[in-house]
C-alpha cells in the first residue's frame, strides 16, 4: 500500500496526471483500457515521480524519438541504434561480423566483399570488439552523413553510410596490434584517428619481451577520409610512430586547438608483466608511476610532413613517420597527467582539455593557450627515453577538481557543464569546467564506463539527455542466469538537477561507448532511389534484373539467373543446374513501397539476402550438393508470404 504522503500531488504531478485523465471517471479500477492512471499507479505501487519519469520517456505510437543513440555492439562486432528518449532498439548494423536479418555476409557478393576486407593474416576473423563509434563532423558538429567504428581486438575501422545505415568499407591496420583509441574524427572529418593500445612490433615480426623498449612501439594512424567517395583512402593516410606506452583514448582539437589531436596513455613504466617469472602483474607494473603522458600531436602539420618521402618509411605497405622525425618536425609533445588516465575530452569551444585518471580522484583541466605558449617557449622539463619533449605540468594545467573515485570519461552541456563518469563510485558527477565547481552527483547502477550526452562531444552540445553506459546491472533486472545484461540508464539533464529516467537492459555485451545525434540531422532513405540500386556502389547496377526481362542464361559451367522479387513471387521460380555449376543469382526487389522488404534464402546453402525496396544484390555459389532445395522469402511481406518460394534443382553431373 502506498502511503498518503507519497501520493500527495505537487503542481507538476497534478499536471502530469491531469494530462492522463486521472481526474476523469473512466469506468472502474484495474489496469484495463478504462482504468484511470491513479488506480493503475496505486495497484503497481508507483509514486508521482515514477509517473513523471514514464511520461518523459514515453513516445506514443506514430511519433518519433528526438535523438538517435549510436552505440557500439561490443563483442558482437556490430553497432546498435537506439531511439532517445524511448530507448527502443531500432537497428543492429552488421560491421565486422555477419548479421543474419539483413543478410550481411550471408550470400550477397557486396557484403561478402566488405567482410573480406577485414581479413587479417590471411584469416577470416569471426568476431569483433567494437568500442568507439564516431559520427562524421562538419566544423566540429555532427553532420549525420557517416559513422565510423573500431574493432579493438583486431585493429580495423568500419565505415557506415547513414543514407542506408549499411557498412561500406572495412580498413585494417597492419602496424597496430589493437586500437582502443579509435575511432575519432577531426572536426571536418578530414581524418579518422586510430590510436594503438598494446604495443607491438610495427613490422609484425617476433620480438622477445626482454627487448620491449627497443623493439616494441605504439602508433597512431590518421586515415584520410574521402567524403565524395564515402571511403577511407589508405594511400593518402599516414601513421606516426610512438613509444611503447599503452596509448588510450583520443580526441581532436577544435576552434583554437584545431589541427591538433590528443591521446592519453598508461604504462609509461613499460612494464611487461610475467607473474609466472616472479614479476609484478601488468596491473601493478603499469601503475607504479605517479604520472603518465598526454600525447599532444600536430596532425595538420604531420599530414604535410608525410607528403615528403624523405620524412617517412614504408612498413607493411603503409606510410610511417618515425618517432625521431616526429620530434624533429615538432609533431609530438608530452604533458604529464595523473596516473592511469582513460578519457581525454576537448571542451566545446576547443580551449581546454579535460583529463580523468582511473587512479586519481580529480578531473584535470589543461589550457590550450598555456600549452601553445609552453611549446613556443620550449618550456620543457626534459624528454622521455625516446627524446619526446615533456611540457612542464604546471605550465599547461589550469586547475583540478576532486570529483570522486574512478573518474573515466567526460561529456559536456551547453552552459559550461561537464558530466564525468565515476566508475568505482557508480555515479555521474556534474561540474562546471569554467569555474571548477562541483554541482551534484547522481548514483547509477552500476560501475559506469562511458557517458553519451546529446551531442555532448561537439562544439554545440544540446543538453537534455545523458546516457550512462553501465558495466554491471546486478539487481536491476529479472535474473536470466549468471551472465547479466548490461544497463544503459537514461538521465534527464534539462532541469536544475539530474533525474534518472529509465533502465534499458542491453543483452549484447559489452557495449562500450555511444554518440547521441539529433534525429533531424539525419536524412536516411526510406527506399532506394531507383529500382536496381546496388548498395555497394550506391548507384544503379548494370546487372540489375528488370521486371519483364527475367531469364536464365548458361555460359559453360556458369549459370546466370536474372530474378525479380515482388509480392508475392520470385521470377523465375525454377532454377535447374548441374552439380558443380557456378550459380550467379542477380536479384532485384522491384517494389518501391516503403517497408516492402523481401528476403531470399536457399535451403542448406547458407544463403540469406535482404532486399530492401529497389535494391539489387548478386549471390554467387557453387552448386556442389545434389538435390532439391527450396528458396523462399524470409521477410513476412504479404498475406501470401509463405507461398513466395521456388526450387533450386541440382542434378548429378
Amino acid at each position: 500500500m502506498i502511503g498518503k504522503h507519497r501520493w500527495k500531488l505537487g503542481a507538476t504531478a497534478f499536471a502530469v496526471l491531469a494530462g492522463f485523465g486521472y481526474f476523469a471517471a473512466c469506468g472502474g479500477g484495474g489496469q484495463g483500457q478504462g482504468a484511470d492512471v491513479g488506480q493503475i499507479a496505486q495497484d503497481r505501487g508507483l509514486s508521482q515521480e515514477d509517473i513523471a519519469r514514464a511520461v518523459k520517456t514515453y513516445v506514443p505510437t506514430g511519433q518519433m524519438d528526438e535523438y538517435l543513440l549510436m552505440s557500439s555492439g561490443g563483442h558482437s562486432g556490430q553497432v546498435m541504434v537506439f531511439g532517445v528518449p524511448s530507448m527502443r532498439l531500432l537497428k543492429v548494423i552488421g560491421v565486422f561480423t555477419p548479421e543474419p536479418w539483413q543478410g550481411y555476409g550471408l550470400g550477397a557478393e557486396e557484403t561478402h566483399a566488405v567482410l573480406d576486407q577485414g581479413r587479417m593474416l590471411e584469416k577470416d576473423i569471426g568476431w569483433g570488439d567494437t568500442h568507439h563509434p564516431a559520427l562524421s563532423e562538419t566544423e566540429g558538429d555532427y553532420d549525420g552523413e557517416y559513422l565510423f567504428i573500431n574493432d579493438k581486438a583486431n585493429p580495423r575501422i568500419g565505415v557506415i553510410d547513414l543514407r542506408d545505415f549499411e557498412t561500406k568499407q572495412i580498413v585494417t591496420d597492419p602496424l597496430l596490434t589493437s586500437n582502443h583509441g579509435a575511432a575519432f574524427v577531426t572536426p571536418n572529418t578530414e581524418y579518422v584517428v586510430e590510436g594503438s593500445q598494446y604495443a607491438g612490433t610495427l613490422d609484425g615480426t617476433h620480438a622477445s619481451l626482454d627487448d620491449y623498449e627497443e623493439r616494441y612501439r605504439g602508433a597512431v594512424t590518421f586515415f584520410k577520409f574521402d567524403r565524395d567517395a564515402g571511403r577511407i583512402d589508405v594511400d593518402r593516410s599516414f601513421t606516426i610512430e610512438l613509444p611503447p606506452y599503452a596509448q588510450d583514448l583520443s580526441d581532436a582539437g577544435k576552434g583554437p586547438s584545431h589541427g591538433w589531436a590528443f591521446i592519453n596513455s598508461f604504462n609509461t613504466e613499460m612494464a611487461t608483466g610475467g607473474i609466472g617469472k616472479g614479476n609484478p602483474p601488468f596491473e601493478a607494473g603499469t601503475a607504479a608511476n605517479d604520472m603518465d603522458y598526454l600525447h599532444v600531436i600536430n596532425w595538420e602539420k604531420a599530414a604535410k610532413v608525410a607528403e615528403n618521402p624523405e620524412n617517412t618509411r614504408t612498413v607493411q605497405g603503409r606510410t610511417l613517420i618515425p618517432i625521431d622525425v616526429a620530434i624533429e618536425q615538432g609533431l609530438l609533445y608530452f604533458i604529464p597527467e595523473p596516473k592511469s588516465p582513460h578519457g581525454v575530452d576537448v571542451t566545446p569551444d576547443g580551449s581546454k582539455l579535460v583529463i580523468s585518471g582511473k587512479l586519481d580522484p580529480h578531473a584535470t583541466v589543461y589550457s590550450w593557450e598555456m600549452i601553445e605558449e609552453a611549446i613556443a617557449n620550449e618550456d620543457f622539463s626534459g624528454t622521455d627515453p625516446y627524446g619526446v619533449p615533456i611540457i612542464n605540468f604546471d605550465s599547461a594545467v589550469e586547475g583540478q577538481l576532486e570529483l570522486g573515485l574512478g573518474p573515466l570519461h567526460t561529456q559536456f552541456g551547453p552552459n559550461g557543464e561537464a558530466y564525468t563518469s565515476l566508475f568505482i563510485e557508480s555515479a555521474v558527477a556534474k561540474w562546471n569546467y569554467e569555474t571548477l565547481e562541483m554541482i551534484e552527483k547522481l548514483p547509477v547502477h552500476y560501475n559506469v564506463g562511458h557517458l553519451a550526452a546529446a551531442e555532448g562531444d561537439t562544439r554545440s552540445p544540446d543538453g537534455n539527455y545523458l546516457v550512462s553506459l553501465n558495466k554491471w546491472a546486478i539487481d536491476r533486472f529479472q535474473s536470466v542466469g549468471p551472465l547479466h545484461p548490461q544497463n544503459f540508464q537514461l538521465i534527464d539533464t534539462s532541469g536544475e538537477s539530474m533525474q534518472l529516467l529509465y533502465d534499458a537492459a542491453i543483452g549484447i555485451g559489452e557495449p562500450h561507448y555511444a554518440q547521441m545525434i539529433k534525429a533531424d540531422k539525419l536524412s536516411p532513405w526510406n527506399t532506394y532511389p531507383e529500382v536496381g540500386f546496388d548498395p555497394g556502389t550506391m548507384a544503379v547496377s548494370e546487372e540489375a534484373p528488370r521486371a519483364g526481362d527475367e531469364r536464365i542464361e548458361r555460359d559453360g559451367n556458369t549459370v546466370h539467373v536474372y530474378m525479380t522479387a515482388v509480392r508475392s513471387h520470385f521470377n523465375p521460380e525454377h532454377i535447374e543446374v548441374n552439380q558443380g555449376d557456378e550459380v550467379v543469382l542477380h536479384v532485384t526487389n522491384v517494389e518501391q513501397a516503403r517497408d516492402a522488404t523481401h528476403g531470399f534464402a536457399i535451403n542448406k546453402y547458407n544463403v540469406n539476402v535482404s532486399l530492401e525496396p529497389g535494391e539489387t544484390q548478386t549471390v554467387r555459389f557453387t552448386a556442389d550438393r545434389v538435390g532439391t532445395f527450396p528458396f523462399y522469402c524470409t521477410e513476412f511481406c504479404s498475406a501470401l508470404h509463405l507461398e513466395m518460394m521456388g526450387y533450386l534443382l541440382v542434378q548429378p553431373s
